[in-house]
Formats: structure tokens, sequence, C-alpha cells
């Protein structure tokens, strides 16, 4: 029986890719909708993973207010050998690890919209709980 390690990483950077407010953009009477994307970037020299964690309220398919950010993680070396297939140059990286980190950049995400419209009327807008799970359904793997 192989026992499953824990993998070992640290947050080593945070970063708001993209922020923007357009007031135009909005009305109390239209209907929010919440578009979310990911996208996953590594850096085999540092071993790092990045996590980069869209998000824009739009109406009428129109964003008014849209924020993205990025959380870098450095893996450690053991487990960095760990990711590395072995029948290919390929880098796994498995899906509940990345669900972890992308929880962990959903919420600093969050915390960065609330701060960045503290004292607005943007501020009702909140990033909801999300399942991750509906959002990375599979191990990513990089050449």
């Amino acid at each position: 029986m192989k026992t499953k390690v824990p993998i070992g990483f640290a947050l080593k950077r945070i970063a708001t890719e993209q922020f923007a407010i357009v007031e135009d953009g909005y009305s109390e009477k239209a209907n929010t909708n919440l578009v979310t994307n990911l996208r996953f970037a590594i850096n085999k020299e540092n071993r790092m993973v990045a996590v980069f964690a869209l998000f824009k309220f739009e109406q009428k398919k129109n964003p008014f207010l849209l924020i993205e950010s990025s959380c870098h993680f450095q893996i450690t070396m053991e487990s960095w050998t760990g990711f590395i297939s072995s029948q290919s140059t390929k880098i796994i990286i498995p899906k509940g690890f990345l669900g972890h980190l992308t929880m962990l950049t959903v919420g600093t995400t969050r915390g960065a919209l609330h701060t960045k419209t503290e004292g607005t009327r943007f501020n009702q807008f909140i990033l909801p709980t999300i399942n991750i799970n509906d959002m990375v359904k599979k191990d990513i793997s990089f050449e």
C-alpha cells in the first residue's frame, strides 16, 4: 500500500493582475451574472505553480466589475520531483492539490475585491463560495 505524502509548498507571491470598475455599465435594476475563469501556469526552474482567477460581474454580457488575481506557490523539491511523469517529460499537477491552490487563490481574490471596493456601492458584490471540484475536474499536465 502506497502512503500519500503531503505536498510541500509555500505561497511566494500574490498579484492583482486586473481590476476595473465601469460605473456606466452598472444598473441597480438589471440582473447581474458572475463569469469565472481559471488559468494555471508553471515555472520549472523555480518549481512554481501559479493560479490565475478571473471574475467578471456583468449585466447584459457587459462587465461592470472585473478582478483577476494570481497566487504563485513554490513547491518543495521532493514534491516537485513527484510531479514529473516517469513515462515522459511532462509535469503533472494532481487535481486535489490544484483544487487546494485554487481555493486559496479564490479566497485571496475575494479579499482583494472587498478591499478595492470598500466604501463604494460596488462593495455589495462579493465573490460567492465556489465548489472548486466543479472547476478543477482533472489533473493538469504541462510539457
